[in-house]
């Protein structure tokens, strides 16, 4: 079902804009990495690396609780039965004649 929902992610799920906060982050990464020597800067890009791995897990995660709360209040509706206005209406409508005729 793991790769079910990644699929769905991927065929659903639209990454917001962040395109400003993304340039912050590349510059304090960029100054950052002018500072430190080669091990240092191998250290950094880990970090970078795990922090958008961690980024991508998150969201399939919350993509999949959020399908399976949607999946989970579906399956409740229907055990109640769907609603249905004209349903609502119709036994309004009968109680109304009842309590009418008992008068």
């Amino acid at each position: 079902m793991n790769d079910y929902m990644k699929a769905l992610h991927r065929r659903f799920f639209r990454e917001p804009d962040f395109t400003e906060m993304e340039k912050d982050i590349e510059n304090a990464r960029q100054k950052v990495r002018d500072c430190l020597d080669r091990e240092q800067r191998r250290i950094l890009m880990h970090l970078v690396d795990t922090q958008n791995l961690l980024r991508e897990e998150t969201s399939v995660a919350s993509f999949m609780a959020g399908f399976k709360l949607a999946w989970g209040i579906a399956r409740e509706l229907e055990t109640d039965g769907l609603y249905s206005f004209e349903q609502e209406e119709a036994q309004r409508s009968s109680r109304q004649d009842e309590l009418g005729e008992e008068a």
